[in-house]
């Protein structure tokens, strides 16, 4: 079954196209689809070139909240991963998800997706090189040749292959140079990090070009896994990335043909316990970055790869025919112990397993005062999961297998045109019809003696299983953008904008078919009533933006203001709980369509140039800085509660994931060093209280706080070589990014439920699991540099 599926996504012609590229000895990522052309070093931030509309254009002039940064300005701030983008973004939240290594979980004005399972789409999209990424693992991509990284916050989808409700972020890969290219990048620092880089590129004739990179990515743990041994937040990564290009340079045709590779077997990540073990007693460890989970088969193992083509043709000087063609893969093995104790009480063994093949094409016009952009988009996916819930705590040997695969077919037509009314005033109107078809076969079924055989457990099925479903259904929406923009003069951009984003429903992969309510009062649960049960219904948002970006003071001050309201239907709010199946303890997945939300805020980025020439000629000193607000509100959350029915519990829930606070400050001084330049630069980041889930927690919400990173960086003349310190968490802020909960709480307020002895009840096992993950301690490294 499985090779018929893998068969059906090899079969068609773009998928060949990129194989048959393959065969030339491609074998590592995309390198950079559109170059940004940036001004020379140290340019202001309005005259940045960036391709956030799919066309070249001065940061200025796009009426979108976005925010870009530079692989150069990203390598000499010491920046390891994506993640760290969300401390110099407003209002975006990018963070490792939760017992994972290479998962994100992505958060942009209050709309994400926290859950990594099949079956849910993403309220993020995640693009490497203009290419869709559909499910997150393996999403945490490292920060190495790369061009810039690009955040639109908002709905996306009148110029994207993907309809995205939340916004977008972009990474950007270099495009090669048209001369012999050599760079080697070593990094040494704090728990034993050792990285390096080998980028190399060549032109094989005028017309052709080949290039690419490995990367390995090394780093011993910040605690211990005090049963097993093993380090505890480590690191262990190969990476590779390679492209070959075909004219360009002047040329009226381009191609590029890219891959990359990714291995990552650091150890399984283990949460930290918040409260002692509830039947062993176990105490609390004193190292937040310590665990004692026993689970550790399978091996951590996680690989990602895929191939695409891109073809820019200029078939006129006023119309460019552009075709994008991906196909991706990964695999996952991942040991989660929930409980993070040596006793067998929620461990998770899990297996992802996704593939993907995509097709874009799409046709640029550009005439004077007109632009259009029309497009068409096509995706097939494959999430398989597979995954125990071992209790055996609860019941000897108890566990319960879920095995769900959700395919997603999904077509689309977009389009964008943008006119200038006068030389002052432009018009942009959008629109994109998106036909999302889902797909989802779930099997549920406990296991007595034992995990499950998949995992190699010795257990034997017990009762009949509690779902196996079969069904499918299908989405449609199509969603409008419009914008106005006003410019004064070139510096000044006042623009207002009205936009609708889309996502999906589907089916929980983690339902219990055999809880289905008896919807008709028959007496037993149909098919129908089953798919009900499951299914839960799209999202759908309305998102109103006005702002303003200008050039002031002959361009040494940058501004951008945007402020924004988004009325967000039928938000899907996945999660888990205790249950009972068939009269034994279990695991249940619970969706909830929760109703309505209201997020509205204001985002400020700035760039101002402070002074040049301060101590001698080439001084430069320079303050990056952003503010975002946002004021998350639920106006309908419906749940429902056993023996009371739908009850509205909004003013009892928060946005997750969502501070009311983001903040930024980078001050950076540049001067001039014997015939190199030194920069010195230093950033602190502000994030207020976040909830980790929609129901409060004060175990493992985390308390508003702050980061200090510094860095210090010498520059030889013609960037021949360079070293950097850079110091990152200088404070040692301890702080929390994410947990795992099963304590039982009150349906209605979410008020933790306690013993008469005052200890918390387990919602799901017998210790009671509340642990959280955390971010990274202090980190100081040097970072050395060589190109030819």
């Amino acid at each position: 079954m499985q090779k018929a599926r893998l068969r059906a996504i090899g079969s068609s012609p773009f998928v060949l196209a990129t194989l048959i590229a393959g065969g030339l000895g491609v074998s590592a990522p995309a390198l950079a689809q559109e170059t940004a052309v940036n001004e020379a070093a140290g340019a202001d931030e309005g005259g940045i070139i960036v391709t956030a509309r799919r066309r070249e254009e001065r940061l200025v002039d796009v009426p979108i909240a976005v925010t870009t940064l530079s692989g150069d300005a990203l390598q000499k701030a010491g920046a390891l991963d994506i993640t760290d983008v969300a401390q110099s973004a407003p209002n975006v939240t990018l963070e490792v998800s939760r017992g994972t290594n290479s998962t994100l979980s992505a958060f942009i004005r209050g709309i994400g997706q926290q859950d990594p399972v099949s079956g849910f789409e993403q309220g993020v999209g995640i693009y490497l090189d203009d290419v869709y990424l559909n499910r997150p693992q393996a999403a945490v991509l490292d920060i190495y040749d790369v061009e810039r990284i690009e955040v639109l916050r908002g709905p996306q989808g009148t110029l994207y292959g993907r309809n995205t409700i939340g916004g977008a972020v972009k990474y950007v890969t270099r495009q090669l140079p048209q001369e012999f290219s050599l760079k080697l990048r070593g990094t040494y620092g704090s728990y034993d990090q050792a990285d390096g880089v080998l980028t190399v590129s060549a032109p094989v004739s005028d017309l052709i070009r080949v290039g690419g990179s490995v990367a390995r990515l090394s780093r011993g743990g910040f605690g211990k896994n005090l049963t097993t041994g093993l380090d505890n937040y480590n690191k262990d990564i190969w990476a590779g990335r390679g492209t070959v290009e075909f004219g360009g340079y002047g040329q009226p045709v381009l191609v590029r043909i890219s891959g990359d590779y990714t291995r990552d077997k650091s150890n399984p990540r283990g949460g930290h316990r918040l409260i002692p073990g509830q039947k062993s007693g176990t105490p609390l460890l004193s190292d937040v970055f310590d665990t004692q989970g026993g689970l550790n088969d399978p091996k951590q193992d996680v690989k990602a790869y895929g191939l695409s083509m891109n073809v820019t043709a200029e078939l006129t000087d006023k119309l460019t025919l552009r075709s994008i063609s991906a196909w991706r893969k990964d695999d996952s093995a991942s040991p989660i112990d929930f409980d993070a104790l040596p006793a067998v009480d929620v461990d998770v063994p899990a297996y992802y397993r996704n593939e993907q093949a995509s097709q874009e094409v799409q046709l640029l016009y550009d005439n004077g005062p007109l632009n259009v952009i029309v497009g068409a988009y096509y995706l097939t996916a494959k999430a398989d999961t597979q995954f125990d819930v071992r209790l055996f705590t609860s019941f000897p040997g108890l566990t319960a297998f879920t095995e769900a695969n959700v395919d997603t077919d999904t077509w689309a037509v977009f389009g964008e045109l943008n006119y200038d009314l006068t030389s002052q005033l432009s018009l942009t109107l959008g629109g994109r019809y998106t036909w999302d078809e889902r797909k989802a076969k779930i099997l549920r079924q406990n296991y007595l003696g034992g995990g499950s055989p998949v995992f190699g457990g010795l257990g034997v099925p017990f009762g009949a299983a509690g779902t196996d479903f079969t069904g499918g259904a299908t989405f449609k929406k199509f969603t409008p953008r419009v914008s106005l923009s006003f410019q004064p003069t070139r510096d000044h951009n006042f623009y207002a904008s009205f936009s609708q984003g889309f996502k999906g429903g589907g089916f929980d992969p983690r339902g219990v078919g055999t809880n289905a309510p008896d919807y008709d009062g028959n007496g037993t649960r149909s098919d129908a009533e089953i798919a009900r049960y499951l299914s839960f219904r799209p999202e759908s948002v309305d998102s109103y933006e006005i702002g303003y970006k200008g050039n002031l003071m002959n361009g040494a001050l940058y501004v951008a203001l945007a402020a924004f309201r988004m009325d967000y239907k039928d938000v899907q709010i996945p999660g888990s709980a205790g249950c009972t199946v068939g009269g034994l303890p279990s695991f249940c997945g619970i969706i909830t369509n929760a109703g309505k939300a209201r997020l509205q805020g204001v985002e400020f980025e700035t760039n101002a140039r402070l002074g040049r020439d301060l101590i001698g000629a080439g001084d430069a000193l320079r303050l990056i800085g952003s503010v975002g607000y946002i004021d998350p509100k639920f106006r309908e959350y419906i749940t429902q509660i056993a023996g009371v029915g739908p009850v509205d519990v909004a003013e009892y829930r928060k946005v997750q994931n969502t501070p009311k606070f983001t903040g930024s400050a980078t001050l950076n001084y540049t001067t001039p060093v014997g015939e190199g330049d030194l920069s010195l630069g230093t950033t602190y980041s502000y994030r207020s209280k976040t909830y980790q889930f929609e129901v409060p927690n004060p175990y493992i919400d985390q308390k508003g706080y702050g980061l200090l990173d510094a860095s210090v960086v010498y520059t030889a003349p013609g960037n021949r070589w360079s070293i950097g310190v850079h110091g990152k968490n200088l404070l040692d802020k301890e702080y929390k990014t994410s947990g795992y909960t099963f304590v039982a709480a009150d349906p209605k307020t979410g008020v933790i439920a306690t013993n008469p002895d005052g200890t918390l009840k387990p919602s799901l096992g017998k210790e009671g699991t509340l642990t959280a993950f955390y971010g990274n301690p202090r980190q100081v490294f040097v970072t050395a540099t060589l190109q030819f």
